[in-house]
């Protein structure tokens, strides 16, 4: 028990403002090379900042790195494994503690790498990179602990502002709340400043907290911990805030009705404001889908029902039915809410999938020179017969629809848009000599993702495809031996944000399921 505490209370120490200060800073440290480089062709540094300053230890994942080892044969594709996977753990987890009211309640903030601030989207997709390794375990040093702490943390946020995407430190951090630089946006409804860092709504924000709950759930078959704290409350305020987002622009008597979240700003970049005085694009009656504000990337939606948030806002509604369904079978005196909140929550599953299969679905032409159709899945649809026909490099994105579990990799409507989404018919599809991959407005033209990459390993049965992949990866780090954001696609060397742990740690999770499905891809060379 003593070792326990001890390891405990050093991982608060390092995660602390005090002694973070006596470490680099990562966001400088990871712009430069550092030894030993790895033998390959590529010479990929070692970027793992040193143990002490390391913000968790967890002897888990350091155990899982060593065994790769032995599987991956390729010493660069080693070495990026070996930087990436544990890249949150070693860099994103700046303070874990408990509620004020509350000693029971563990709660850990999570920032997304170089902006120190919590997304609820990538916290947990930053998490779900460990759940290969994550089993029941009631000790803190843990990477259950770590889970629960997101998990209560996040569900702090929905309940105080569920229309907001990314949150400032907690009060009982007392870190430093990271600058918003003073935005000019007016935002309805209101939200407490000092809590929250930005206010996008974007729907699979919730559905990322319905996600890394049935992760943690699978994982560790904990129900008494959804019992506890406000996990209930806050899948409530979920369902409620995405039932809110499905008002037509226009009422039966031609009148337009109001919307409960709205955002404008002056800006010059247009994926950062939304039309029509902040409502948006106009939405259709009767479709069954929910609005998005904005995209994954945070960039604002052009049509207001992005389909792949529709589609894993369903499939994480029905996953978290599976854990009400424990909460009742396990407690002896159940939340009464639970009953109604249950059946609610399946009814609504349901008829999600129906609007995604009646507007998500739409025809286009299978060749530019004659009249044959196919039908592939829209990105955006606003259900008066307006579609846009293009995937972004952000999860969840149309590409990843098997991986959020939403249909099966073979599905048949899935295999045609995902031979559009890498062809010349999606306008974000980057092609060139150093990576082809998808990109997206937020970063512009040009500029391939390797998330987008990585996701197309995830999703791929087929070894040549994968193979080609794997081996662009490796290649387009410019030596860093870390995962960017975008890497222009004609010059490895031009890329964009270094330290982005979400795909570092996506890169981790795509190689150990390899290790599964394809051990072969990693027995071989990619110099």
């Amino acid at each position: 028990m003593k070792r326990v505490t001890l390891r405990f209370f050093l991982s608060s120490l390092l995660a602390s403002p005090s002694f973070s200060q006596s470490c680099p800073d990562y966001a400088d440290y990871s712009k430069e090379r550092h030894k030993p480089y790895s033998a390959g062709r590529f010479a990929l540094a070692y970027q793992r900042p040193d143990p002490p300053c390391r913000t968790f230890i967890s002897s888990t994942v350091d155990e899982a790195i060593r065994s790769m080892s032995s599987v991956i044969t390729d010493p660069d594709l080693y070495r990026l494994f070996e930087n990436t996977f544990p890249n949150t753990l070693d860099t994103a987890i700046k303070w874990r503690g408990h509620a004020r009211n509350n000693p029971k309640e563990e709660l850990a903030f999570v920032v997304t790498g170089d902006i120190n601030a919590m997304w609820l989207r990538d916290s947990a997709n930053q998490m779900k990179s460990y759940l290969s390794l994550l089993v029941a375990d009631s000790s803190p040093d843990s990477l259950a602990s770590l889970f629960r702490g997101v998990i209560n943390l996040q569900a702090r946020y929905i309940l105080n502002s569920p229309y907001c995407n990314a949150f400032q430190p907690p009060e009982e951090s007392n870190l430093e709340h990271a600058p918003t630089g003073g935005s000019t946006a007016q935002i309805s409804p209101p939200y407490d400043t000092a809590a929250v860092f930005e206010c996008k709504f974007e729907l699979d924000s919730l559905a990322s907290f319905l996600d890394i709950s049935y992760s943690y759930f699978s994982a560790t078959n904990d129900s008494a911990f959804f019992g506890e704290h406000q996990w209930v409350s806050a899948v409530q305020y979920v369902v409620n805030t995405g039932r809110s987002m499905m008002v037509p622009t226009y009422r039966d008597d031609g009148s337009v009705a109001p919307l409960p979240y709205t955002f404008q700003q002056e800006t010059r970049r247009a994926t950062e404001t939304l039309a029509n005085d902040g409502i948006g694009s106009p939405a259709a009656n009767g479709t069954g889908l929910i609005r998005s504000a904005f995209r994954p990337s945070d960039d604002s939606t052009m049509l207001p029902f992005l389909i792949p948030s529709n589609m894993m806002f369903a499939k994480c509604l029905e996953d978290a039915t599976a854990i009400l369904d424990s909460v009742l079978d396990s407690s002896s005196s159940p939340n009464s809410n639970i009953f109604p909140l249950r059946h609610d929550m399946w009814a609504f599953t349901q008829s999600l999938r129906a609007g995604i299969a009646e507007h998500g679905i739409v025809p286009v032409l299978s060749k530019s020179r004659d009249r044959d159709v196919e039908m592939v899945y829209a990105y955006e649809v606003d259900g008066f017969g307006s579609a846009i026909l293009m995937d972004d490099a952000n999860l969840p994105s149309l590409l990843a629809a098997p991986l959020i579990g939403y249909l099966s990799r073979d599905d048949s409507v899935y295999q045609r848009t995902r031979a559009r989404i890498f062809s010349s018919k999606n306008p974000y599809y980057m092609r060139g000599p150093a990576l082809n991959a998808v990109g997206g407005p937020h970063v512009g033209p040009g500029m391939a993702w390797p998330m987008a990459s990585i996701v197309r390993i995830l999703t791929s049965d087929d070894d040549a495809e994968m193979e080609s992949t794997l081996r662009e990866l490796v290649s387009s780090t410019a030596g860093l031996g870390l995962v960017h954001e975008s890497v222009n696609s004609s010059d490895a060397q031009n890329w964009t944000r270094q330290w982005f742990s979400w795909a570092n740690g996506l890169f981790g999770q795509m190689i150990l399921d390899l290790a599964l499905r394809k051990p072969h891809l990693l027995d071989q060379s990619y110099q």
